[in-house]
């Protein structure tokens, strides 16, 4: 048993191996890697894992790892690695049985094509000659990848095991971690020293988290909360069946989903099996596992069994007299949100997570926490999965188990972009809820907060809507009301509540430093200045976006999204040097926001202010403290919006107040309360730029358009030298705005955007898109080649199996010059 090593890995099921094995070929050499069981039958859910690698999924990361795991286990098998076959690439299929099924699979034709995955809509006759067992009389088609996985996992595990080993990891079975021991913390996050195991202590750089099932419980060793609880899940295997006595290997027909039903199935050589999403949800927390030799498996409920049967039977008629030679409860994990655990922990320095992966992605998160390690920056953005992301109510044990239920239960389910959970919620609600709630806002809910999308009271303010009035697939969670909230805005004045919003207080003798060092514009502006500003990361890549209003020579209020504030936070804290005399404080709690914008929102602010709102007394971009009525507020005038106006933060003891106060000296200037909708098409005719679609780590500012935010003549900051090579060489891809030519085209993102002539050639998909009230067009943003970011290049955007025209454009669309901002 070693007691020192570099980096020691927790759990040596597929996803620890991979992590070892893609170390190894990275050049580190002193990895060692602990397994609480005996290696390859490991006690976690790889050992029962039924192998299947469906690549695709709505979100690129999760494709694009799927991709990945699909090339190193083809790599390991094909390297003779394992001790048998353990990889057979026989495709999938994905049945429609119903016509609402059939469309999604056209949308996810879409989605194949977006993210290069090669993917086919086939026919019933077709689905036959793959599948001969199937009945296919009373279906629509299906979903085909050809090159889609399935795998021996144990065997795998072997193969895998072997290459790290070659390449110099150092694995032990039967080693339980007992406790991780860190470093005091000093007012910064502590650093991992030491595994503590039942066999001694290891001392060590770095600590990567790959438990699987126990990943909470070994979290909470370093004092690193990670939200995620195993899941039973039914897995069933027949005795042979007369229909495949011929079968000359272990799999030779493509893997099916049949999701209208909650499940799958696959060939066992003679045999026949398959999985149930179809039972209820299961939980086991993690640290109420049995500790016997195998606490991932449960006995199945026999009605469960009966029901898969039945409905096996009912899809493959050569089962219906079959005999069960295996069935089982099997464990996976499942998050709040469906996505992984991955990355650094700003908790806890060098304690990594790597999980809430199944084998699907096993291998190829393996390359991505490798990656990250080495180079500092992951090979494709990871916002999705950042174990940072979490707020402090997703730790609580009943909003995991209440999420989990959900996600299993709508595993196979056609789930909305904008589709609202129903529990739980009311979990974080603004000071204005009651004023909101009294005019019929429609909450949706985000990061744990209530917002307004839009106010059913604003029905009135509709005025015989056409041009973007919405049917089918976009015209789900949305209402024409929006339509009317969004003129309001541009035409009178808009009330918004912004307490979402993420504001973080930056302040200490370094602190101007430590922003110019972390941020890409000139943060050393006046008092009062206010500049929005990318942080990139080594590679140029986009971090975050946010603004920086300097309200002290020695403080600075930072201002993001709410949705990934918690990302931003730990990219600012994972940059901040021990050295630095600099705090950082999460303020979100403690301020109330309204964002009053609109033509007339000087208007009604000089009603209600002694302070000076004049143009030249305060102009755009600045920031200064006044009242509003008796309320005191911090006054910033920026605007999302893309109109003149406001963002008011006050504390929050004051925020009816200041509701009431604004409200009723608005009704004269046409006030309307507006939601989030109306926000999403107000930015986006406004060419204003969405972290998370238009802009993330995989993007650089040039592509992005937002050059004019990068300094490069300020001094050295993170990713500077990378910026400094992409504009001297230029860039190859552009971010653009499009519209479409039937304005009455609404797409909702992620649509490949391809050549006019040759739809072949895929350019680029759709980042973001929504319909310009004021404009009278239908917008999609997509990043192409540069040789088609002109304007009046025309190119096709592929939607629910069709292809519709579009065409590159000027941006902005509205207010191109900035008048009304600066008015």
């Amino acid at each position: 048993m070693r007691s020192q090593a570099q980096v020691v890995i927790i759990g040596a099921g597929v996803v620890g191996c991979s992590v070892a094995y893609y170390l190894t070929q990275m050049g580190w050499r002193d990895v060692v890697v602990l397994e609480q069981g005996p290696l390859y039958k490991v006690y976690g859910s790889t050992s029962h894992a039924p192998g299947l690698i469906f690549q695709h999924n709505n979100s690129k990361s999760y494709c694009q790892i799927a991709q990945w795991t699909v090339e190193i286990y083809k790599r390991v098998n094909d390297l003779n690695a394992a001790p048998e076959k353990c990889a057979w690439q026989v495709g999938s299929l994905e049945i429609a049985q119903t016509p609402e099924r059939w469309h999604e699979l056209k949308r996810k034709i879409g989605n194949a094509k977006a993210w290069g995955l090669e993917a086919h809509l086939v026919t019933p006759d077709e689905i036959k000659q793959l599948v001969p067992i199937m009945r296919v009389d009373d279906l629509y088609g299906a979903f085909y990848v050809p090159s889609d996985m399935d795998i021996k996992a144990i065997a795998l595990l072997q193969g895998i095991t072997k290459l790290a080993e070659d390449g110099g990891a150092e694995f032990f079975d039967y080693t339980r971690v007992t406790g991780i021991d860190v470093t005091p913390a000093n007012g910064r996050a502590p650093r991992v020293r030491a595994v503590k195991t039942n066999r001694g202590e290891i001392q060590c750089e770095y600590v990567i988290c790959a438990a699987g099932l126990w990943g909470p419980v070994i979290g909470e060793m370093a004092g690193v909360p990670i939200p995620q609880t195993p899941c039973e899940h039914l897995y069933l295997r027949t005795m042979p069946i007369a229909e495949l006595q011929n079968a000359q290997d272990e799999l030779e027909m493509p893997i099916v989903r049949a999701q209208d039903r909650d499940l799958y199935f696959r060939q066992h050589r003679n045999a026949w099996g398959g999985g149930s999403y179809a039972h209820e949800p299961r939980i086991n927390f993690a640290d109420e596992l049995r500790e016997d030799d195998h606490p991932a498996l449960t006995p199945a409920p026999p009605q469960n069994v009966e029901a898969f049967m039945s409905e096996m039977a009912q899809r493959f008629p050569a089962t219906a007299h079959a005999q069960i030679a295996d069935a089982f409860n099997g464990m996976f994990t499942f998050t709040p949100d469906a996505n992984m655990n991955l990355g650094e922990s700003m908790r806890v320095k060098n304690f990594w997570s790597a999980e809430a992966v199944w084998v699907t992605h096993g291998g190829g998160v393996g390359r991505v926490i490798a990656e990250w390690l080495t180079t500092g920056v992951p090979p494709l953005d990871m916002r999705e999965h950042d174990i940072n992301r979490w707020h402090s109510f997703a730790f609580s044990k009943p909003y995991i188990r209440a999420r989990a239920e959900r996600q299993y239960i709508e595993i196979y389910d056609i789930v909305h972009p904008l589709q609202q959970t129903l529990n739980p919620r009311g979990i974080r609600v603004t000071s204005f809820h009651e004023r909101e709630k009294a005019l019929g806002a429609e909450f949706f809910e985000a990061a744990g907060w209530e917002r307004p999308q839009w106010y059913n009271s604003n029905s009135p303010l509709l005025a015989g809507e056409g041009l973007g009035v919405r049917s089918g697939w976009a015209a789900r969670y949305w209402s024409p009301i929006i339509a009317a909230e969004h003129r309001a805005t541009r035409e009178r004045v808009g009330l918004f509540d912004l307490t979402a919003f993420t504001k973080l207080r930056v302040e200490g003798k370094d602190a101007l430093s430590f922003l110019q060092r972390v941020a890409a514009n000139q943060m050393d502006r006046p008092l009062g200045h206010v500049t929005y500003t990318a942080m990139c990361n080594e590679r140029g890549g986009i971090e975050t976006d946010l603004t920086v209003t300097r309200v002290a020579h020695q403080e600075f209020l930072v201002v993001t999204g709410g949705g990934m504030g918690m990302h931003d936070l730990a990219w600012l804290k994972k940059n901040l040097r021990d050295d630095e005399n600099v705090m950082i404080t999460d303020v979100t709690s403690s301020y109330a926001t309204l964002g009053l914008w609109g033509p007339r929102a000087r208007d009604l602010i000089e009603k209600i202010t002694r302070d000076d709102f004049s143009n030249k007394g305060f102009p755009y971009v600045t920031s200064k403290e006044a009242f509003i009525g008796y309320v005191p507020v911090r006054a910033i005038r920026i605007s999302y919006a893309g109109e003149l106006g406001w963002e008011l933060y006050t504390p929050t003891e004051y925020a009816l107040k200041l509701w009431d106060t604004i409200w009723d000296a608005g009704q004269q200037f046409g006030i309307a309360a507006v939601g989030g909708g109306a926000f999403e098409s107000l930015r986006i005719e406004k060419g204003y730029r969405f972290w998370g679609s238009d802009i993330h780590a995989e993007y650089n500012p040039y592509e992005a358009g937002l050059g004019f935010a990068v300094k490069l003549n300020k001094g050295d900051f993170i990713g500077r030298d990378a910026l400094q090579k992409i504009k001297s060489k230029g860039i190859t891809r552009k971010l653009v705005a499009m519209t479409f030519d039937d304005p009455q085209v609404i797409v909702m993102g992620k649509e490949p955007i391809v050549d006019f002539a040759s739809p072949d050639k895929v350019l680029g998909y759709v980042t973001s898109a929504n319909f310009g009230y004021t404009v009278g067009k239908s917008i999609a943003y997509g990043y192409v080649p540069i040789e088609y970011a002109n304007e009046g290049t025309k190119v096709k955007i592929y939607y629910f199996g069709e292809w519709h025209g579009a065409t590159a454009t000027r941006e902005p669309l509205y207010d191109g010059d900035g008048r009304r901002l600066r008015s």
